[in-house]
Order: structure tokens, then sequence, then C-alpha cells
């Protein structure tokens, strides 16, 4: 059949949210969700990643199956969806699920009413995955709820209270706080409660919850039931333009199809070739969706096994291999339990309900967490061609390890078979991965034996891995060696020989992680040989004594149970009028919103006409010169507008805030990867995106090319000034201290991974040089102020809008300066509308993030703990440009004390100019790694006397007013308390008991237990960094509109001002509303940053209510029984003015770097946090058992919003300090550019009990209503995380015999944990 005759394309017929949609123009390039938000204008699925890795696009489609006359319904990411995949199926959008225009869906409710939004971009996603769920199971098990989320992201929440509203949905009852006593039913320990104060833990009254009614659902659409049943199948082709897609309905189409043109790749869920396209550079003319054919979608039980359509999604071959496994006897179904073993983490939900086991299989991929197993299986797989069928076994396409593919091109996968287990066979699959869940393994094994019958002697034996070549491969040699030998220890040690010289990689192998890898791939071995020793025994215990117990629980891998939580914090006053919101747990202003996908961002904004899209050109070497651009290719493009230079901007190109300039567009040099050199203009951003791939720059490589602190030392590249805090007499102390001992702290860098990417649209307004620019920004005036410069207007003429921002974090400050005046650049020059949205990997590749940092440190102290003195240096690396690194320097000396009081001190601090992609702020701004640094010697100091950690920080600690190194004093008090409560609440001590006692009883898994104090000053160090201002107009309808000059980035700003506003104005929160931040309204704002925006934006509006009352007063004195409208009427009716204006000057704050002293800060915010984990020695796995923090916030003004506030950071303190981790090229290119390599931290990965309690009676007199800055201060508290993988390592090494001091770094990854869990299988791989 061919091509030609088929050159009419045909309609696409499909749904969304109930109306019909037909396509005449389907584009197989377009995905679901471009359509959705460009065609459709449903812009309530958002663009997160565009790779199916944070599950911020979810949508549900429903699909009918005339033959069972059943309807499914599956959740799926609409950015790997290819729209002409979508011929006759409903979609469902969070816009079809709920509005506040018709109805609020029960979900929506309760994930806003819960809090589970913070910035709110990530909570569509959610939604729809909760939503899909209950449309299938109306009262879900926690597993499958557990299991829906897996595959969305959050960076906001930490989880926590979106777990809250889940559980309101699973029928067993797993939320305590519906009980009568709001009583936790994690801990029947009354000591969590003080028995005077007046507590609450309930941040939500489930009473108030809609229920749940199926019936309400949009129904399927009938016309679809019709087109299934009736319509004749014929074959589909959609033409787009570079494209073809066809779609046959028959086998035998299929592969005349694919006789003739052989390099068409098949699609079915796109989770494979959809990437390859979208980020690999991949093309293909033609591709071929094979979904409809019923040959691929088999499913057949036979005598020997199950034969399954390649088509069959992953999440079909769970249900079938789940029921085969409850209806079979247990013999029969030990390949089909670890095949479900490996499924159950492969992917998120969403990309499980659409890929293919034959795509999995076909594609050959080394990470494939299937293929291993399914060819150590003895799994068949049925090919055919035209006029041809063979069946071959799945291993042989995998023959010789690099992929000799024995499929032919013209040859397509039909079905496989997966056989049957059979008696005295054994069959096990093993993943290690970056995350439990929705992560691409490190390393992965399937393996199986077969025994001579009634004895332990191999018949046969097969072993395959993933991860360690280039595709999966096997141990044939190890494994035909081993036939006759005895199941034993000898068998074990040679088996483990033979495979490594086998299988492992060589030392220079590409992708990293080599040693760790080839220990992994014994300790998968040893596990296995421990797994069949174990089932030997039940076949004959007196032949076969089985494993020590002490060794089996590391047979038991770790699942991700539903975590159990509770809060706690101090109720208002009985005194307090029920009217007053400052104090409750009040729902985020836009909470409703977000769940239903109405709330706007940036790129939601509609389209404004004759709209331009930016795509940015970025260098590919980190220092060179440009020695030609050639722009030729790329203006020929179709529909490029333009492309703009550094010679298209009007006025400032390089500004210069300190030495080195911070650059809009590299002119004659380079100095890192991922500088922007030019930008193109088209009609679409795809079409600016192929224009700008076109670009061809041509460079001259200079010298030096500085990546690393170390190499920035070697060069002495630093910038100005070099800072030191000095205190005491630090060389007198060492002479007098019992020891002394010295070390080095590496803290990896960590990315913002705000949600929403960094987004402007420009839109100059043809009159006296105007510009509206809206930016997700936390500082509108900076943008503002930099466009004006580089436009070389005045800041009158610009004017800057931020409703809501989705994440920032620290990341959008300066770098979104930078990508606004790109983008006004190109806004001016071409006179159009400019939209500039990053894609991920591009918002990852060009905006640095936290510091990389290394700290060194000489120690001295006494035998009783006590620390004398300390000598340090801080070394951070600040990338290509100045930034803001000096002063994240200067902050991390003024923070490293931490908790304790250091008697002699000298420390210095250096940022380090290197040609990595500038790095800047980053929530904690420096003290996260230098009180790590800190934290770290306090445990060293416990190995070298002996005495427990915690000790040696109760001797440190300070207790009595104090001064700090800088001459500020200190009280303390709240420190000690917060210590002591976090202790009682934890029972730090008995679980320490306990914890011991499960390491005496465990060999291969360990627990760790630790507590971290944490003092955390507040302040910005200068006065004019914390001014604010607020304007309040009053309506004659009552009505009031509150404008400040904070932003909202998901930390509830607008939501305790309008509670303020509320309180100071006497009346209800429904009759304030509050627009967005603007220069327009608010000038000379500072930057929402340092956890500062609440406290000095709510003074601003406490001034400007109070001018109003005081305005007021006389009015209400005269008519005191009057209403609220009565006396705003008779206002205006009186000429009083019923606007004001509200300002703060900022809090009086000063540090002298040359005398070494001052009062940088206003106050301080302490906590404490304890932390249990579990590892894997074998493999470093861990899993996080509980935490409990004690914070003092001062008075909360909302419970709901601050505790949320601790707990997103504390998550994100996780991923710092245990698992992110950024990798480049030795050129500087960073390799991590996106969710997929990596990871944050997801559902799998907070604390199985996660309680959080709110230090009761505190007092500060500095802030608005005696609250305090929240938004930093929990970060650092991830590292108890830290600091109890320690606790776990340390005992395996005491219990091995190794040396007692060892370094750990942060992120402590599985990899390092496994390291340092020294063994017999990690010395045959470093003795290699």
């Amino acid at each position: 059949m061919s091509l030609q005759g088929a050159a009419g394309a045909d309609e696409l017929v499909f749904y969304v949210n109930g109306r019909k949609i037909i396509e005449k123009h389907a584009d197989p390039e377009q995905m679901l969700l471009s359509y959705l938000r460009k065609r459709l204008h449903l812009t309530g699925t958002k663009y997160g990643c565009g790779g199916g890795g944070c599950g911020a696009c979810t949508v549900m489609i429903s699909t009918y199956e005339p033959a069972s006359k059943k309807i499914r319904h599956y959740s799926a990411n609409a950015c790997l969806l290819p729209i002409c995949s979508l011929y006759g199926v409903a979609v469902t959008t969070v816009e079809g699920v709920g509005s506040t225009k018709s109805r609020v869906h029960p979900v929506q409710e309760r994930l806003a009413k819960c809090h589970g939004s913070q910035c709110g971009f990530c909570t569509p996603g959610m939604v729809m995955s909760i939503y899909t769920l209950l449309r299938n199971y109306p009262e879900p098990t926690s597993e499958q709820m557990t299991a829906a989320l897996a595959g969305n992201l959050c960076r906001c929440t930490g989880y926590r209270p979106i777990v809250d509203a889940c559980k309101t949905f699973c029928k067993e009852s797993v939320c305590c706080q519906s009980k009568a006593s709001g009583k936790c039913c994690l801990d029947h320990e009354e000591d969590l409660f003080d028995k005077e104060e007046k507590i609450s833990t309930r941040l939500f009254s489930p009473d108030e919850f809609q229920p749940l009614d199926p019936t309400q659902e949009l129904i399927f659409p009938p016309e679809l039931m019709r087109m299934a049943e009736n319509q004749p199948k014929r074959t589909l082709f959609f033409h787009g333009e570079r494209m073809t897609w066809i779609s046959p309905v028959n086998l035998d189409e299929l592969l005349d199809l694919k006789a003739a043109h052989p390099k068409a790749p098949l699609v079915v869920g796109n989770t494979s070739v959809g990437p390859q396209m979208k980020f690999g550079g991949m093309f293909h003319p033609i591709v071929f969706s094979p979904a409809r054919i019923p040959d691929l979608n088999v499913v057949e039980c036979t005598g020997d096994g199950l034969t399954l359509g390649a088509a069959c999604s992953l999440s079909l071959v769970k249900d079938i291999l789940r029921n085969a496994i409850s209806k079979l006897p247990e013999e029969k179904t030990k390949i089909f339990y670890a095949v479900l073993k490996q499924l159950r983490t492969l992917g998120g939900e969403q990309i499980r309900n659409v890929a293919s086991l034959g795509g999995n299989v076909v594609s050959r991929k080394s990470t494939s967490d299937l293929n291993p197993i399914l060819a150590a299986s003895n799994c068949m797989l049925n090919l055919a061609s035209r006029g041809r069928k063979r069946q071959i076994p799945l291993s042989d396409i995998f023959a010789d390890g690099v992929g000799n593919n024995t499929i032919m091109p013209e040859e397509i996968l039909v079905s496989v078979h997966i056989p049957h287990s059979r008696k005295g066979e054994y069959i096990s699959a093993f993943r290690q991965a970056p995350r439990r869940e929705n992560a691409v393994p490190i390393a992965n094994a399937g393996m199986r034996v077969l025994f001579e019958e009634g004895t332990d002697k191999i018949k046969d034996l097969s072993i395959f891995y993933g991860g360690a070549a280039s595709t999966t491969v096997g141990a044939k040699q190890t494994c035909w060696t081993l036939i006759g030998r005895h199941w034993n220890e000898q068998m074990l040690d040679e088996a483990s020989r033979l495979i490594l010289k086998e299988i492992a990689l060589p030392r220079s192998a590409c992708g990293g992680k080599v040693e760790y890898k080839n220990t992994l791939i014994v300790s998968f071995f040893y596990r296995f040989f421990l797994e069949v020793l174990q089932s030997l025994k039940t076949m004959d215990s007196c032949l076969y004594p089985g494993i020590p117990m002490e060794y089996g629980s590391v047979l038991q891998d770790f699942q991700t149970k539903m975590p159990q939580s509770i809060q706690i914090y101090q109720d208002v006053d009985q005194s307090q009028s029920p009217q007053d919101p400052v104090g409750r747990p009040i729902m985020h202003q836009s909470g409703i919103k977000h769940a239903t996908g109405e709330a706007v961002y940036i790129d939601d904004l509609p389209s404004v006409d004759g709209e331009l899209f930016l795509a940015v050109v970025t260098s590919s070497r980190a220092h060179a010169k440009i020695m030609s651009v050639d722009t030729s290719e790329a203006l020929k493009g179709p529909g490029v507008f333009d492309i703009i230079t550094a010679d298209d901007v009007p006025a400032t190109n390089e500004f210069h805030y300190s030495s080195d300039p911070e650059i809009i567009f590299a002119r004659n040099k380079v100095i890192c990867v991922g500088q922007i050199v030019c930008a193109v203009v088209a009609d679409s951003d795809v079409h600016a995106k192929q224009a700008a791939a076109k670009v061809k720059i041509k460079y001259e490589v200079l010298e030096p090319v500085i990546l690393t602190i170390e190499e920035a030392i070697k060069h002495n590249s630093f910038f100005e000034p070099k800072r030191k805090l000095e205190q005491g007499n630090v060389d007198q102390a060492f002479e007098t201290v019992d020891g002394i001992f010295e070390g080095e702290v590496h803290i990896g860098g960590q990315e913002h991974f705000y949600m929403e990417t960094q987004s402007v649209l420009a839109i100059p307004r043809g009159e006296d040089k105007e510009m509206d620019l809206f930016v997700s920004t936390q500082h509108p005036a900076f943008i503002q102020e930099m466009v004006a410069a580089s436009l070389g207007v005045p800041a009158n003429r610009i004017m800057c809008h931020v409703k809501r921002v989705g994440g920032a974090f620290g990341g959008k400050i300066l770098k979104a300066g930078l990508l606004a005046s790109v983008a006004a650049v190109a806004a001016n020059k071409t006179n159009r509308a400019v939209r500039l949205i990053l894609s991920r990997g591009d918002d990852m590749l060009i905006t640095g993030g936290r510091h990389p940092f290394i700290g060194k440190y000489k120690v001295g102290f006494m035998n009783d703990g006590r620390i004398r003195a300390v000598d340090a240096k801080y070394y951070i690396n600040g990338g290509c440009t100045p930034d803001e690194s000096v002063l994240v320097a200067e902050v991390s000396l003024l923070k490293m004390d931490n908790a304790y009081k250091i008697p002699n001190l000298r420390c210095w601090a250096y940022a380090c100019k290197t040609n990595l992609p500038s790095n800047t702020a980053f929530r904690g701004f420096g003290f996260p790694q230098s009180a790590l640094v800190t934290e770290t010697w306090i445990t060293d100091i416990a190995d070298k006397t002996g005495l427990s950690p915690e000790k040696i920080r109760e001797i440190n600690m300070y207790k009595e007013d104090e001064q700090m190194p800088f001459k500020q004093k200190l009280d303390p008090q709240n420190l000690v308390r917060c210590w002591n409560e976090c202790m009682e609440k934890s029972a730090y001590h008995s679980r320490k008991t306990a914890v011991k006692e499960f390491n005496k009883q465990n060999y291969w898994k360990k627990k760790g237990i630790a507590i971290v104090p944490m003092k955390f000053p507040f302040g910005l160090g200068t006065r004019y960094l914390s001014q604010a201002a607020a304007l309040v107009h009053i309506y004659t309808d009552g009505s009031v509109l509150l404008t400040h000059g904070g932003i909202e980035l998901g930390q509830g700003i607008h939501t305790k001002m309008i509670q303020v506003a509320s309180r100071e104005l006497n009346i209800p929160m429904s009759y304030i509303h509050f627009r967005e931040t603007s220069t327009t309204t608010v000038p000379n704002a500072c930057a929402s940053v340092g956890s500062a925006g609440t406290d000095v934006n709510g003074m601003a509006v406490k001034d400007a209510c109070q001018t109003l009352m005081k305005r007021l007063q006389p009015i209400i004195n005269k008519n005191p029984k009057g209403n609220w409208n009565d006396w705003i009427k008779e206002a205006f009716e009186q000429s009083v003015s019923l606007s004001a204006t509200g300002y703060f000057r900022g809090y009086n704050e000063n540090m002298d770097w040359e005398k070494g002293e001052g009062q940088p800060f206003t106050y301080f915010l302490y906590g404490a946090a304890c932390s249990e984990v579990e590892i894997n020695c074998l493999t470093g796995d861990h899993k996080n058992l509980q935490t409990d923090i004690v914070m003092d916030i001062g008075c909360s003004i909302n419970p709901a919003v601050d505790i949320g506030q601790i707990e997103g950071a504390f998550v994100q303190g996780i991923g710092l300090y245990t698992m992110e981790e950024l990798k480049y090229s030795p050129e500087g290119v960073l390799y991590t550019r996106g969710p997929d390599q990596y990871k944050i931290p997801a559902l799998c990965d907070i604390p199985e009990r996660f309680r959080v309690s709110l230090l009761s009676s505190s007092q500060n007199p500095y802030a608005i209503y005696a609250s305090k800055g929240i938004g930093e201060a929990g970060l650092f508290l991830g590292c108890s995380v830290f600091f109890a993988l320690r606790d776990a390592v340390t005992s395996v090494r005491n219990e091995r015999g190794l040396k007692k001091t060892f370094a750990m770094n942060s992120p402590l990854t599985a990899e390092q944990i496994r390291a340092a869990c020294a063994d017999d299988f990690t010395k045959m791989v470093i003795g290699r």
C-alpha cells in the first residue's frame, strides 16, 4: 500500500470535556498538551518538563472497547501524547472535572481545603491523578492512592497535605483527625500534648467536605460508543508539516507498510520515541501507530504460560499478571511475580498506562527494568514480517551485549510469551534507582536458577543485567561454568568473581558510577543467593538450613506506605473575635483556583494579537571566543520573524553591580555553557526552537576552563571581597586542647526546580516607549530597573506585573531580570508582543542554583566534648558572574555557628569564579551548607571522644544570654526549649535503644537516628532591603482592594496580608480582594526573599489600614451601631479619603566587616528535628521512617500555611542532603536537565511518620503580631536525615571493624552509603 494512494488526510475526531473536536489538519508532531493550551485555550493542564517526568500535565483518557462493552479510564501525560493517537477517545482535563463557575469537584475542594497547594502549579496534575483513580475505584485503598501519585512531583508542599486530602477518599480509616478526640493514632504517648496549653491538631474540618458522588461525573460520549461499534475500521492517515502518521487496522497492512518503510518506528505510548525526538534530536518522517490492531493486543492464557500482545500497556500487563497470580498455584507464577515486582516501580502510573510491553522490549534500552527478567525467564518473542512468522528467545536480541539486533528492520514484534515457572525453579528481579519510584534504574537484574529435582545442584542458570552496558547483558559464560555446582558459599564466591570478570564495567566507562554499578552487580547476585537458600529450606529444612536470622530482613524491599502525620499548634485565645482570622488555619486564597486550573500563570495569559515566541540560542562552550555567528539557515526557517543579538540592545547590555558584569547577550566571548548568545523570534514556539537549533556558532576555546572549586583555588580565581570572621585567640586555644583533628566536607549544588519555568510576556504599548511586562519573578522592581536600563528609557515607562509565581525559591531574581531583558529587547525591536517560556532543559542549563560548597576545618576539643577552637575555610562555587555569591559567602559565615558557642573561631569565606552558569540565591542562602559543615565536625568529635552526638550538641549549645562571634547578643532559651521538646516528643532515648537492638539483630539492614538543633537568624543585613509599602482602597460598596509589594510564590503571603487587613479593618476576609503585585501601584518594592515577605509587607498593610481606621473613627464613634457599609457610605459623603498607603522603613540591621562586628540580624528562629532511617547495606538504598520537628516561629499568623512551609522546606532539605545530584561533563556541559536525570523528592521519600509541632507561647516583639518569618529555616532540618544515615552507616562500620573516621559528603546518595558499608563485595570490586 503506497503513501501516495492515501494522500488525503483524515479528520481527527475526539472529545475534550464532553465537547466534540474535529481537527482537519492534525499534525503528528503536535502533542495533546500544546493542543489543549494553544488551540483549545484550556490552560489548566500545565507544562512542567515535557518528558513525562513531573505529572503537571496529567489528563484522563477514556476509551470504549466494543467487544467487552467496557469503558476504561486512565491517566496520561499530555506532553507525550500525540494528538493523532486520540482518534475516538474522550479526554478530560482539570477544567472538565469542576470549576468555580459550575461546581467544584470534591477532589478539588479537599485538595484546597487540606492546604494541598502552595504555588499551585502542580495541583491540576495532582487533581487529575486522584480523579482518575476515583473514577475507577470510588473507595480506593491507600496503596492504590500512593501508586496513583507516584508520577506527580511537587516542589512546595512536601506532599503531606496532599496525602491528607487523599486519605479522606480512602476506604480504610487512615486519618486520626476525624476521630472526636483529635488525638493522633500514631501515638498513644500522652507526652505529645502539654496538658495546660490549648493545643490543636486539626488544620481542616472533614465535616465541611461535600461527599464524592460518582453519578455526577461527565459521561462517556455516546457518539464515540456508536463510532466504535458501528463504523467499519479503516486505516487513518494524518500529514503534518514534516511528518506522516499512519494507523492501520490489521496486521497484514502493517507488515506491508513496514516492508515499504523499514526505518519507520511503531509508536504506541510515545514514551520512548517521543523523548528521543524531543530531547535526542531524532526525527522520523513516517511513524506507524499499531494500537488498533487486534493481533498486537492479544491476551492469551496457554497451557505453558501467557501470551501478551506487544501493544498491551504496562498497566494492563500488571493487571493480567496480578490476576494470573491469584488464580494459579504458586509454583507456576514465580516469573509473573518477578515481572510484576519490576512493573510496580517502572515509571509513574501515567507512563505505565500508555507505554507498551513491545516498545519496552524492542527499544532494548540498558535501563529497561523488564528486559533482564524477561530474558532470564526464557520468554519468547513472536515476530512477523510480510509472508513470514517466527519465534525467537527474547534473550537472543541481547546476544552479544551490544545488541546485534536479531529483529530485522521489516519485522514486527507481535506478542511476547511469558512461560510458567516450574518445580525447583527460582526467579528474582532486582533494581536500584536514584529514587525508589518513577526513576530510571542505575542497575537492575533478572536471575533464574533450576535445580535437578530434589537437590541443590544447578541444572540451568540464567543471569541478565541492565545498566551495565549499552543494552541488557547476560552472564552466559558464568552460567555455563556453574552448571552442576551445589548452591553453597563456595559457588557464591566463584560466581561473584566470574560475574565481575564477564560483566563488570571498565573504570573508564561513560555514565559514571562505575564502582557502584559493579558493586550492585555482585550484591544483586548475593541477594538472589540468599533468597534461593531461604526457599530451599522450605523444601527440606534438615538438608538446607536456610540463612541466618539476622540476614532475613534484607530479603524485603522497602515499600512506600501512606505517610501518617500530625501537626500541633497553639489554638487562638477564646477571647479572640470569631471574625478575626489571625492565628487560624485559613486556606490559601487561591487554593480552589489552583485545584480547578483557573489560577493564571504567565504562560496561561491569552495570546496578544501578532504575538511572537522567543527561543534562546546558548553557548556550547564553557570559555571561548565567539569567532562567528551564522544565522542564515535559521532565518530561512518557517515562521521565523527575526534574530536578536547584543547589537539590538538599545542601551545597557552589561550590568556592573560589582567588579564583573551580568550580561544579557554574549558579545565577543562566552564564559559558561548555557550563556545566551542570541535569540530567535518566530510565529510559534515550535518554529522558534527549530530555527534556534540551526544557528551556527564558531568558537575558539580559551584557557583556562575552570569548573570546580578545586580548579578555582589552583588558578586563584575568586570574586572579591573575601570575608573573615574571628573571635578569641585560635592559635593559643589549639595549644591547650586535648585533641585536634582536621577534615573537609563537600556539598553539591541544587537546582531550584520550581515547577513553573522562567516565563516572560513583554507587550510594547506603542506610544511613549511604554511596555508592560508579565514576569514570573520575586522582584518586579528589579525587572523594571533592568529592562528600563537595557532599553534606555526611564523606569516609569516599564510596568512589571506579577499575579503569582509557580515556585521560585530564590531562583527568579537576577536571572529573571536578564531573561525579561532578552524578551523586552526583542519586543522593542519587532514592535510585537514577545513570549519567552523556557523549556525545562534550557531552564536548568541557563539558570544557576544553590552554590556547591567545600568546607575545610581544623577543630580543637576537650575530652569531655567541649569545643575550644575552630579554624575553617569555606569555598563556594559562584559560577561565571558575581550574582549574589559574595553575599551568600557572608551569610554562610555569619550563620556558621548554628546553635553552638565556639569560644575561639577563625573562619574565611571565598566565592570562587568558575566557568559554570552563575549560581544564585536559594532558600537558606548559604546557611544549609555552612551549618552542615558545623554539624559534621560535631559528629566527628562524638566519634573521637566516644560520646554520643547529642551529648556533644548539648554540651556546646548556646544556653544563657550570649554573644555571637560578631558581637550580637542572643537569648537562646527557645533553642533549649525546642531541643528538649523534640527530645521528648520524639521519645529519642527509647527509640535510640530500639535502633541499637534492631541493629544487633539485622546484619544487612541497619537503622540510624539523629537529632539536630537549629538557630536560624532572621535579617537581610541592611535596612533599605527590608522596607515595604502597601496601598489600600475602600470602594463605596464597602469592598476593599489591597495591594502590597510582596509576591505570591506559594508561601501564602496574600492570604496572610488579607488576614492582617481583616483584623485591622475589623471586617471579614471575604470583603478584601488582592489583584496583583505591580510596579504601577507599589513602586521600588524589595524582593520577596529571605523569609521576610510577611514581616515587612504585613507592617505596611497594617500601617495603611490603621491610617484608614483613624479617618473612619469619628464616623464610627457617631454611629457605633451602624455597619461597615453605612460607615463607608457616610465617609464618602463627608469627603473622607478612602485610600491610603502604608509604609515600613525596614529593620535596623548592619554589619561592619572591617571590624568583624555588627547587628546583621533582627531576631532568631529556633528548631530541632529528630529523624530515623533504615538502610539496605547491599544496595545503599534507604527509607525515611520518622521525623519529628519542633519549631519556634513566634505566634503563627496562619498555622496551616506555616506548617506547610516547614514541611515543604524540610523535604527540599532531604533533596539537598540525600538525593539531588547535578552532573557535568568534563567540558562543563550540564547532563542533568530534567526530572528524568535530576531527582527531587517524590511521595516515596517523605518520612512514613511525619510530625510537626509549633513551640507554644513564644513571642517575637519585632515582627507583625509576634510572628516570625518562616520560609527558609526548615530546609536545614533535612540534614537530620543525613546524620541519621551517617548513624546507620557508623553502626555498620563498627560491627565490621572498619576505621572510625570516615567522610560523608552531601548529597548522601545510595552510592556513597553502599561504598561506606564496605564488605567482601566492595573489596572484590575495588581489588579488580
